[in-house]
């Protein structure tokens, strides 16, 4: 039973067992959790007491969450990066070379979250880049998401990514190497660890153990997440792919059939689509993909 004199918190980090709370009252305190049963990760709402005669806080309950962020782990059991988010933010840059299927799966999560999403090109000091990354960012923008190209070290075009992030509870995303945490560094005066990409392997080293959420200076606050080799959203049905890239969602309304599922159903307005050029070929095999995945951990759990 909760105790009525909990007080009120948000989980602004969290080590296994172990977290550090953010308090009503402004404090930060570290706080472990009551059972086994409760599982709390960044940005949970809790309820909480301080342990008599020690340091430490107790979280009693976890408040229901608006949204999670997941992805199945490699026993194929579903795990919670983080919760209660209000923007994702999609990080590629050069080096490590842009995988831009793993851009689509966080916009994919983000649109099955009903959360905002921007994509954010990262270590643009001079503006300049090849026309085959500039072509996937004004796809982007042609199907309705924000596109920021900038500079954390140079700071170019900072000022367009902390505008974006300051009304928001965000999540920065992307592959090891990218340069989140140099990202949040520059948004927040931080000291956020940060590491140079491998040389040996082209690959980002991971430099951030956990999801660690921070303030930002004109409002808002932002996670920077683990970096990832890979990622993919943790999704029911496979019929709910469709729903997470948003031009097919929308094309599919045509389709002759409404259970079509875009590969080689006849009166398929996606696949249309896809041959005028309306809707990218690379977005459309990126679907693709993520519909095989599902399908796969569906027939998994059975």
């Amino acid at each position: 039973m909760t105790n009525p004199s909990s007080d009120k918190a948000v989980v602004i980090a969290a080590y296994g067992r172990r977290v550090t709370l953010l308090l009503d009252d402004g404090r930060n305190v570290s706080a472990r959790i009551r059972g086994r049963k409760l599982q709390a990760v960044c940005g949970d709402r809790v309820l909480a007491t301080p342990i008599p005669d020690e340091p430490d806080w107790l979280i009693e309950a976890i408040e229901p969450r608006d949204n999670e962020l997941t992805r199945p782990n490699m026993r194929g059991k579903i795990e919670i990066l983080a919760s209660n988010l209000s923007l994702l933010a999609a990080v590629s840059a050069d080096p490590p070379q842009p995988d831009w299927y793993i851009i689509d799966r966080y916009l994919c999560a983000a649109e099955l979250m009903r959360i905002d999403a921007i994509v954010v090109f990262n270590k643009a000091d001079d503006g300049r880049m090849p026309d085959a990354y500039r072509d996937e960012l004004e796809n982007y923008q042609r199907i309705g998401y924000t596109a920021i190209t900038c500079s954390a070290v140079s700071g170019a075009r900072m000022d367009e990514l902390a505008a974006a992030l300051s009304t928001s509870t965000s999540i920065i995303t992307g592959q090891s190497g990218v340069g989140k945490s140099t990202l949040i560094n520059a948004l927040t005066g931080g000291k956020q660890r940060t590491a140079d990409v491998s040389t040996s392997s082209g690959e980002g080293r991971h430099t951030t153990v956990t999801a660690v959420m921070l303030p930002l200076p004109n409002g808002g606050s932002v996670i920077d997440s683990p970096g990832v080799r890979d990622y993919a959203p943790a999704i029911d049905t496979p019929a709910d792919v469709e729903h997470g890239f948003r031009e097919i969602r929308e094309t599919g309304l045509q389709c002759r059939f409404s259970d079509c599922r875009h590969r080689h159903e006849p009166g398929c307005a996606v696949k249309a689509a896809v041959f005028d050029n309306k809707i990218s070929e690379r977005r459309y095999e990126s679907f693709r993909r993520m519909l095989g995945m599902t399908e796969k951990h569906e027939q998994s759990r059975y």
